[in-house]
């Protein structure tokens, strides 16, 4: 067999310059935000079907995570009028600009939805607040996938169909998850069914980039990366099986919410360093673009 090729740039740089995000603070946004949305959204959903005390549950868990997400990126943008700047203009053609408008009003209406929750005072607006919240709730799960899918970066740019649902998955396993730790009783059959939903989601989505990407994927299952996604993996799986086997029992369901919540920290740890790892490779970039200029169908 041909010898794996090595290819190497001038003076040794990278063909590519690595993402300028900090860490933790960006993997720590991806994954406050998407458990934040999904947690709106499956309380919003509790309050249209008379499940009160996880609506109350879903929207502190949003209205937390809504708000050390903005904290985390604001800390990553370094001075807080950067993220205001953002604000000026909306640019529809930039997951950015579109993300920036998602994550300010989603924000802004949990954080008053919990706010009347707390204070009992105009409970019909908290109510209409934690209702438009839900509705973004979807949008707050997947737009980080699409701005990281958006960028050159190798692993994260041709994983561009899988990701959004990788992050869905993990979003709705975390989201509920938090859930899981925070209620009691009946209330636990929402959480349980939808963390069982993401972890398929999630699981299969990363399945399907391991096996389509070929070489851009194996920063997916290769050294750090790898074993964060691994360990998300077996924690995802652990947490399905708790939350299954453990139906009756509080302590099985907080041991799986708390698996659910570490999977999707884990997750998003994992895809943000396998794509550092794959601008810092010249392999991973100029592999796939030969292929694409030898390939018939281009």
């Amino acid at each position: 067999m041909v010898p794996r090729a090595e290819f190497r740039s001038y003076y040794g740089r990278p063909v590519l310059k690595p993402p300028a995000w900090n860490v933790p603070d960006v993997p720590a946004y991806l994954f406050l935000g998407g458990t934040a949305g999904a947690a709106a959204a499956m309380a919003a959903l509790a309050e249209l079907t008379g499940r009160p005390e996880l609506a109350r549950s879903g929207r502190w868990v949003a209205a937390g995570g809504s708000l050390l997400s903005v904290g985390a990126l604001i800390h990553d943008l370094g001075r807080p009028e950067r993220f205001l700047m953002m604000l000026r203009v909306f640019k529809p053609t930039s997951p950015l600009s579109v993300g920036s408008w998602i994550l300010s009003p989603f924000s802004a209406l949990t954080t008053a939805s919990v706010v009347s929750q707390l204070t009992g005072r105009l409970p019909r607006l908290g109510r209409l607040a934690g209702l438009g919240a839900g509705a973004l709730g979807p949008a707050m799960c997947t737009y980080t996938a699409v701005l990281l899918a958006d960028t050159a970066v190798p692993a994260w740019h041709e994983a561009y169909p899988e990701l959004p649902f990788v992050f869905a998955g993990s979003a709705l396993s975390s989201g509920a998850g938090a859930a899981l730790v925070c209620v009691r009783g009946a209330d636990r059959r929402p959480p349980r069914r939808m963390g069982v939903m993401g972890a398929v989601m999630e699981l299969a989505a990363m399945h399907r980039i391991e096996r389509r990407l070929g070489l851009v994927g194996e920063p997916y299952v290769t050294d750090r990366p790898g074993r964060l996604l691994k360990v998300s993996k077996a924690l995802t799986v652990a947490g399905a099986g708790l939350s299954l086997l453990g139906r009756r029992s509080g302590a099985a369901s907080a041991l799986a919410g708390t698996a659910y919540v570490a999977a999707g920290l884990c997750t998003r740890f994992g895809v943000f360093e396998a794509g550092v790892v794959s601008s810092q490779d010249p392999t991973y970039v100029v592999v796939p673009q030969r292929q694409r200029l030898e390939s018939p169908n281009t």
